[in-house]
């Protein structure tokens, strides 16, 4: 059985484009396991996994939760708000007492940039990053890598625009390390004061007009404006946001071709997106949902190989 060069998930830029083959391949097999009658394999029966979630989470969490479920392994879910954090107890002390409890993974979601990379150095377990901060969100860029390779077939020479608040985003981050990975070439469009600083040196086209960027893009990924992280105005209104930045039906029948359209959610319909956009046979944002689950899989189950433990 081919292996993951990384013991653990904890960004995208610590994988060979070896890896990122694998777990396409793999999720692959996994996504015409879920189409089947019977979506269950029991690979991981005796595999027990805690997702850790200090920031709030409707899609990753169930996409994790789900897949795990689906691979049989034994699944615990930690609630933050409910927890002796609250009490003082420190994150390193949390997850050493689950492990107690002969926990074999642990899948977590924290808003400091670097938590997961912190918590590999602690304990002993395989850990899964769910998003740390505005650092990463290795899975989502994978989910949205393979949703556009299974559409275009390849992304090598294909131009990806990601579109929105790239400052606060850890999908945009993920997203530019698997595409060029990948191939593809990579713009960023967004108000200037929603462009971090130095991102050109990842490689990357930076644009100010989304007409422009529709004319040379064939994929467009749109990620929300972040209100939950933003301590100071970026832009005067989100009228005016709307109107230089959100995709509507008009905007893309102005182009003359078609253009793929992307989402990690959750959606701000009539902000960055229309519903009509967000609704029409351009968009591929429920795909990208049903390979979540597929993409979790595969992580999870190439991951778990690595353990020390017998797994199907």
């Amino acid at each position: 059985m081919k292996a993951l060069s990384v013991s653990h998930l904890l960004g995208i830029k610590y994988l060979k484009i070896q890896d990122i083959n694998l777990i396409f391949e793999t999720a692959k097999h996994f996504k015409e396991v879920i189409n089947r009658p019977i979506k269950k394999v029991p690979s991981l029966r005796d595999i027990t996994i805690a997702n850790l979630f200090f920031e709030n989470s409707t899609r990753t969490k169930l996409s994790f939760e789900l897949a795990e479920k689906r691979l049989s392994a034994d699944v615990l879910n930690f609630s933050a708000n409910q927890s002796s954090l609250k009490k003082g107890e420190t994150l390193v002390d949390t997850v050493n007492n689950i492990l107690a409890m002969k926990v074999d993974m642990i899948v977590i979601r924290h808003p400091n940039p670097g938590a997961a990379h912190f918590l590999s150095k602690q304990v002993d377990s395989c850990i899964i990053n769910a998003g740390d901060g505005t650092h990463e969100h290795p899975s989502q860029a994978l989910l949205d890598a393979f949703s556009l390779q299974e559409k275009f077939g390849e992304l090598v020479g294909k131009r990806i625009a990601i579109v929105g608040d790239v400052l606060h985003s850890r999908v945009a981050l993920s997203n530019i390390y698997a595409l060029k990975m990948l191939g593809a070439e990579v713009s960023v469009c967004a108000p200037k004061s929603l462009i971090p600083k130095h991102i050109d040196s990842l490689g990357v086209k930076i644009s100010t007009d989304l007409s422009k960027t529709l004319k040379w893009c064939d994929a467009l990924n749109i990620l929300r404006v972040q209100n939950e992280r933003m301590d100071l105005n970026y832009f005067p209104s989100t009228r005016e946001y709307t109107q230089n930045f959100g995709l509507t039906s008009k905007r893309l029948e102005a182009v003359k071709k078609d253009i793929v359209i992307l989402h990690p959610g959750p959606i701000n319909r009539g902000v960055e997106i229309s519903s009509e956009v967000a609704d029409s046979d351009q968009s591929i944002i429920l795909d990208q949902v049903e390979n979540g689950v597929a993409i979790r899989m595969a992580i999870i189950y190439l991951l778990a190989s690595k353990l020390n433990i017998s797994i199907t």
